[in-house]
C-alpha cells in the first residue's frame, strides 16, 4: 500500500539537473522524469547522487505560454533517495518560468 501524502502524476519530460553537497564536485546531466507530485519529483539518472544533496532542476514543460513561449519548471530540493537508475528529490521550491524566446516551429507543432 502506498502511503504518500500526495498523489503522484507519470511525466516523462526532459529535465536537466544539479546535485551539489559541501565539499564535493556537483554532479550534473540531462535525463528525463518518472514521476512528480507536489512535494516531490523522481527522475531516470545513470548513477546515484547523494543522499542530502542540495537539488536543481529544470523542466521542459510541455505547453508554451500565449501559444509562443516555451515554459519550464525550475525546482530545487534535496536528494531523499537514489539508486542507480532513480533518484527521487523532494521539493522545497518550485515555479513555472517562461523563455524570453518565442518556441521553434517545430515545438509549436507538437
Amino acid at each position: 500500500m502506498d502511503y504518500r501524502r500526495s498523489h503522484r502524476y507519470d511525466l516523462t519530460l526532459p529535465v536537466h539537473y544539479q546535485a551539489s553537497i559541501k565539499g564535493a564536485s556537483p554532479h550534473a546531466g540531462t535525463s528525463v522524469t518518472c514521476d512528480m507530485s507536489t512535494g516531490g519529483i523522481s527522475f531516470r539518472c545513470r548513477r546515484p547522487l547523494p543522499v542530502g544533496a542540495h537539488a536543481e532542476l529544470v523542466i521542459e514543460w510541455p505547453a508554451l505560454y500565449a501559444d509562443l513561449y516555451p515554459i519550464d519548471v525550475q525546482v530545487t530540493g534535496f536528494v531523499v533517495r537514489s539508486d542507480p537508475g532513480k533518484t527521487a528529490v523532494s521539493i522545497s521550491s518550485l515555479r513555472f518560468r517562461t523563455c524570453a524566446a518565442p518556441a521553434e516551429p517545430w515545438r509549436a507543432s507538437a
